[in-house]
């Protein structure tokens, strides 16, 4: 009877001791900036940039230098944001040379200006669009819009097309599901003005893309970046995409303490 009474009381201790082992200081901790994510079948990878927490930039080479191509060799020229990087992607179309076909600005420096003609390609699928902002204000807007504003002074912009969500609505040259297959990547702020990168894991079509971020995300204006170059840097999975050439870089870096 003994043995049974010291093992009644054991386990009434364990009991007792289970609240402790779920005490605020011990709690979980909280998710990665980057976290996987599965919509209609494809598995994405979604990153996201809080205003206060996360400070977005461009980046496109050092000062007189080509440009970087890559998150390693921008790593490599500037060791010191390098360490606050949350995370980074591929941030718009770009040429041969890896410039910017369209607006790009960095460091309130307007390096390239808004690209309003006609073409082949995806940029040209209008309406395109201009991801940009300050500090801790972010947007997406079609590039018409982005033209007609008055206040036209972003710390940072890209231009890319096309638009994936406009007002709450997928593209409308958007088929639901079309055969065109690719590796994409893109951009939407939602209404809390949280800034939501995402990349496919798998090829996708425009359509699921457009939907991930309209009906998941919850981004009423939403951008894509680029196709088969789509390419991340999350440096809390020690995941680091090299295997092709890129053009500018979306760099999200962690705010200072006490300060952007």
């Amino acid at each position: 009877m003994r043995s049974l009474l010291a093992v009644a009381l054991a386990l009434l201790a364990a009991c007792d001791a289970a609240p402790s082992a779920m005490a605020p200081d011990t709690a979980p901790t909280a998710l990665s900036d980057c976290n996987a994510l599965a919509f209609e079948g494809a598995d994405f990878v979604v990153c996201t940039a809080v205003p206060g927490t996360h400070r977005i930039a461009t980046a496109l080479a050092s000062a007189g230098g080509e440009p970087y191509r890559g998150f390693s060799a921008f790593a490599a020229a500037e060791p010191e944001r390098a360490a606050r990087v949350a995370f980074a992607f591929n941030g718009g179309m770009f040429d041969d040379r890896g410039m910017p076909i369209g607006l790009y600005v960095e460091d309130g420096r307007q390096r390239h200006k808004l690209n309003r003609a006609k073409g082949a390609g995806n940029f040209h699928l209008m309406p395109n669009g201009v991801f940009f902002g300050g500090e801790t204000d972010w947007q997406v807007l079609e590039t018409d819009r982005y033209a007609a504003r008055t206040d036209r002074k972003p710390r940072f912009a890209t231009q890319s097309g096309p638009m994936l969500v406009i007002d709450g609505k997928s593209h409308p040259r958007f088929s639901a599901d079309g055969e065109s297959r690719f590796v994409r990547n893109g951009v939407g702020v939602d209404r809390s003005g949280r800034a939501h990168f995402a990349m496919s894991e798998q090829p996708v079509s425009f359509g699921t893309f457009a939907r991930l971020f309209r009906d998941r995300l919850h981004t009423p204006q939403a951008l894509f970046l680029d196709g088969n170059v789509s390419a991340l840097w999350d440096p809390q999975s020690s995941r680091m995409d090299g295997s092709v050439p890129l053009g500018p870089l979306l760099v999200v870096e962690k705010a200072a303490k006490g300060g952007a």
